[in-house]
């Protein structure tokens, strides 16, 4: 028994059939990849005109996407790093003025990583490319096709979450 994609493959190959454009694993992974370059070289961009790090961009992600405080130790497991290397991309981070240190809670030994606003409103500024690409793309689709769309990314996301 083969899977669609094999059967969708195959027909590609034999020339009839839907072809590549319509659920060809192949060619949703070279774009996958193609969007992820692109992105990438963004934000390298972003990193070396800050005198950051691509893994320091990451982390800057990941507090903005973060639905509740991020910690030191929420970041080391979203990033794969150890202690250590957490601690010197945050110190990178605050000497920069992107991130600063914050204990808000009644426990003192808890730290939150907060983004500081003006460097949110640069990066911002920096990725409004980005955004105005990604709004001028969305007005292709209908609300039900983005609906499929977040729905493979998120799936995905997870999947690759497995993977660590």
């Amino acid at each position: 028994m083969s899977t669609a994609n094999q059967r969708g493959q195959h027909a590609h190959e034999r020339g009839t059939g839907p072809g590549p454009d319509s659920g060809d694993l192949h060619v949703l992974a070279a774009q996958l990849r193609r969007m992820n370059g692109e992105i990438n070289r963004l934000a390298h961009g972003f990193a070396g005109g800050h005198g950051l790090h691509a893994t320091d961009v990451q982390a800057l992600a990941a507090i903005l996407d973060a639905g509740e405080p991020m910690t030191p130790g929420r970041l080391r497991e979203h990033l794969g790093l150890t202690s250590g290397a957490v601690t010197a991309c945050v110190d990178r981070l605050e000497r920069a003025g992107h991130v600063r240190r914050v204990r808000e809670s009644a426990d003192r030994r808890v730290v939150h990583l907060r983004y500081v606003p003006e460097a949110r409103e640069a990066a911002r500024t920096y990725f409004l490319p980005l955004a105005e690409a990604a709004a001028a793309t969305r007005a292709h689709f209908d609300d039900e096709e983005l609906a499929v769309v977040v729905r493979f990314l998120t799936a995905m996301n997870e999947e690759l979450g497995l993977v660590r």
